[in-house]
């Protein structure tokens, strides 16, 4: 049993919204994500989605985006993004998937999970360097949610396991580095993988990737694996 990873999937079923402004390589990119998917995962598998993974405006909009992916096989640990507007609270979300069979579908929201031995937290983050008040207000929020599922993880299931922290934004930029915020929760925890997405087309050259302060970064945006999972 593995555990991959892929984000911004971006799925449209229910509306129009390409995403080829990105570049040509996201034209079929449904496609593209299906064929990758099924070459790779096996059922025993999981997949974690960090966010922006439906165009949907609401959970019937988004629906055939999650019957989309409720046929691919693996168990799915889902994050939101800045753009998952679907989004609800996590009763409503959990009401939403059990009422249309949506079995293999999890969410990642002031919680974890415990897959293969990996406690796997995470929370969406925010634009870090952004002094708007509002802003400002979101993102010490992100950092306590980041904290609250680290805390969930380690209290459910110990601290002597590896943990994977799954976010949308970038946790940390080229000027920041280990000062980062998120990073130095994440240092606090003693976490040694992120992963995160959002970056899509020129921003991708900003991608913090490799070791920050012990810990390992990956950029996981789908167009930037070329569409494919990525084993972790």
């Amino acid at each position: 049993m593995s555990i991959y990873a892929i984000s911004d999937l971006h799925l449209s079923f229910n509306t129009n919204k390409p995403m080829n402004i990105f570049g040509d390589n996201w034209d079929n990119h449904e496609e593209k994500i299906r064929e990758n998917w099924l070459e790779k995962v096996k059922e025993e598998d999981t997949i974690l989605l960090p966010g922006d993974f439906s165009w949907g405006m609401t959970f019937e909009g988004a629906k055939p985006d999650f019957e989309y992916i409720n046929k691919l096989p693996g168990k799915k640990i889902m994050l939101k993004g800045n753009h998952d507007y679907w989004w609800g609270t996590l009763n409503k979300i959990n009401e939403f998937l059990k009422t249309n069979n949506f079995k293999n579908i999890n969410i990642l929201y002031n919680n974890s999970y415990l897959v293969e031995n990996r406690i796997i937290c995470g929370t969406r983050g925010w634009t870090i360097m952004d002094n708007d008040e509002e802003n400002e207000k979101i993102y010490k929020r992100e950092l306590l949610r980041l904290e609250m599922s680290l805390n969930d993880g380690i209290n459910k299931y110990g601290e002597d396991r590896d943990i994977i922290v799954c976010m949308h934004y970038p946790p940390t930029n080229e000027n920041l580095m280990e000062k980062s915020e998120f990073i130095q929760i994440m240092k606090k925890y003693n976490v040694k993988n992120c992963i995160y997405g959002h970056l899509h087309g020129e921003s991708q050259k900003e991608a913090i990737e490799g070791n920050v302060s012990g810990i390992q970064m990956k950029l996981v945006s789908c167009d930037y694996t070329d569409f494919k999972p990525i084993l972790l």
